[in-house]
């Protein structure tokens, strides 16, 4: 084959839609999701289920890139079938869809695998942005999910593991938590690529954790126990 072919065939492949199963037990707004992506050619929606018990039989054998979450589903939850489809599919990319605004729900959702956290009155530009995101490394939130996990690191009890970073590493753990990517980051810092993914790697060494999510997870915890606290010494 020729040099040119290759060179035409790659750039092809790069082209091809991000394949995406949605989980919502709603018809009326899982056909509006289907109608999104079926206009959206860079979008190929591989089948969309009522139920995470429908839905773990057939996912596995789609192995799509992206799946979208409905939190409150009849039967077995959100989160359990999150958790069950990271084990069959550690790929796959899950962004939880809801109603809930609730650090504890975030908390929850980003602790079984998802990676990203949006809320159902999402435009759908942005949710197609987020699908996007999330399948090129990104972690999108909703600006008011967002703003609930940046207000979570403030106050955290110095008796925990976040008393090992420094101002910078918190810095970073911000903007992840707001879903920058990591160009992202170094611009807003002024510092380097490499800078940042070494900032990043000290952070999830401090924190014993492996992923963006499970640190944001973790500081969700953090505060959600302190904030717990405060109230009942309240009472």
């Amino acid at each position: 084959m020729k040099p040119e072919q290759k060179k035409v065939e790659r750039k092809s492949s790069d082209q091809m839609p991000i394949t995406i199963c949605v989980v919502e037990d709603d018809a009326g707004f899982r056909n509006g999701l289907l109608r999104l992506l079926a206009r959206t050619p860079d979008c190929h929606c591989l089948g969309s289920y009522p139920s995470a018990e429908a839905a773990l039989e057939a996912i596995p054998k789609m192995a799509p890139k992206v799946v979208l979450m409905d939190l409150n589903l009849p039967g077995m939850n959100g989160v359990d079938c999150v958790r069950k489809l990271k084990s069959l599919l550690p790929w796959v990319q899950i962004i939880m869809l809801t109603v809930y605004e609730d650090p504890d729900q975030i908390y929850n959702a980003l602790s079984a695998g998802a990676t990203g956290y949006l809320l159902k009155q999402t435009p759908p530009a942005e949710l197609l942005d987020a699908i996007r995101d999330v399948h090129n490394g990104g972690a999108p939130m909703s600006s008011q999910i967002a703003r609930k996990v940046v207000q979570s690191f403030q106050g955290i009890p110095a008796n925990n593991e976040a008393e090992g970073l420094s101002a910078r590493e918190r810095e970073v753990l911000d903007y992840l938590a707001q879903g920058f990517l990591i160009k992202e980051i170094g611009e807003k810092l002024g510092i380097g690529f490499d800078t940042v993914r070494t900032y990043i790697r000290r952070i999830y060494e401090k924190l014993h954790v492996h992923s963006r999510a499970q640190a944001v997870a973790k500081f969700l915890h953090a505060s959600s126990a302190r904030q717990n606290t405060a109230c009942d010494l309240k009472r």
